[in-house]
């Protein structure tokens, strides 16, 4: 017995210093030194302060579980309003409010959600957000996401710039006195920065947060781990092939998609479901990297290094063209897997917390 009683505190010690070492780490930070950047980081403290890592979610796949879990039981969240919208060639996309009824001036955060998000599943990031900004939210769903029918032959999971124009142009339309900003999740992030690229200094948005990115599409799908890259595959065949299956009959890819066994085998017959004479054709329209330099409006992108969708290895490749960016801060920490951020021993979402704070800094220097 006094072993363990002088063993226990040792133990005690040890694990907390293994947790100070390993997980409870201040946040790399790639970014140009201008004048700029070095004013923005200074308004957001959770960029220099260590993030501390939910101790019994001490890795990439715990942190998944408890994620599942919070969403599993979280409540339910009655949108304001939902606007559907026919796209131009008869598909559908939708916007889903939350804060619709503040005051017209107050900004608009704008939501592009995950491969397979829907309303309901991205209800936590959505509630969260409006609380910490105090702003109006709208959810931006992509076809065949959630409850929407396929109303024509195409989709596509990195989703349509000229389909997120309509929906941005629509959204302008509801509210022209409210700044405009956005926050992209795991594959909505590529949807956003492929949106910035082209567009430039032409946007109306004023400011982005990228959670979770996977960076080139080329070789992204083909790092994810397993068993991570086979259910989200096989998620991907029950939400958009199974239930089209009618509609998709005549693309000759149909079969090879339906049996796809991962992310990348899945994306490598996507092409003509996403409206593409090949696969060339749609890594080149759909890639966020070949325009990712052109972004020109203040921009945070968070990844983690124990993230097993998005590996660290996408970063690492393209973090020194990222410090090239003059508005770009990149934010890397050592535990927070992918899109959970789970902090604290109530397991709230940092990452949550970070984007606020990022876009209310913003939204001051803008105002100045």
């Amino acid at each position: 017995m006094s072993i363990w009683i002088t063993a226990l505190p040792v133990l005690a010690v040890g694990l907390g210093a293994h947790y100070l070492r390993t997980a409870a780490r201040k946040p790399e930070l790639v970014y140009q030194a201008n004048p700029e950047n070095q004013a923005l980081i200074a308004q957001v403290p959770r960029l220099t302060r260590r993030f501390w890592a939910t101790p019994w979610l001490f890795n990439g796949h715990l942190q998944l579980l408890g994620l599942g879990l919070k969403k599993a039981f979280a409540p339910r969240l009655a949108y304001d309003r939902v606007d559907t919208l026919r796209m131009a060639d008869g598909g559908t996309t939708a916007l889903h409010w939350l804060g619709a009824e503040l005051p017209a001036e107050v900004p608009t955060l704008v939501v592009l959600h995950t491969i397979t998000g829907s309303p309901h599943s991205m209800r936590g990031f959505v509630r969260d957000l409006q609380r910490l900004t105090g702003w109006r939210v709208v959810f931006c769903e992509r076809r065949g996401h959630g409850r929407l029918p396929l109303t024509s032959p195409r989709f596509n999971t990195m989703g349509d710039t000229a389909d997120l124009r309509e929906q941005l142009r629509v959204i302008g339309e509801r509210y022209p006195r409210s700044p405009l900003y956005a926050a992209g999740i795991s594959a909505g992030t590529g949807l956003l920065i492929r949106y910035l690229g082209e567009e430039g200094e032409a946007t109306p948005l004023r400011g982005a947060f990228a959670y979770c990115p996977g960076y080139d599409i080329r070789v992204a799908f083909a790092r994810s781990r397993a068993p991570y890259t086979r259910l989200m595959a096989r998620k991907l065949v029950r939400q958009f092939v199974t239930p089209n299956r009618e509609a998709l009959a005549h693309l000759p890819s149909l079969a090879a998609l339906e049996g796809a066994q991962s992310l990348d085998e899945f994306h490598r017959h996507l092409y003509e479901c996403a409206g593409y004479p090949s696969q060339q054709a749609y890594l080149e329209s759909c890639n966020p990297i070949t325009v990712m330099e052109t972004v020109s409006i203040p921009l945070l992108v968070l990844n983690a290094e124990d993230d097993p969708v998005c590996v660290v290895g996408n970063v690492r490749d393209h973090q020194h063209a990222m410090a090239r960016m003059p508005r770009t801060v990149l934010a890397v920490t050592r535990r927070g897997s992918h899109c959970a951020y789970l902090a604290g021993f109530t397991a709230r979402s940092w990452a949550h917390h970070l984007a606020a704070e990022f876009l209310r800094a913003v939204d001051r220097q803008a105002r100045r």
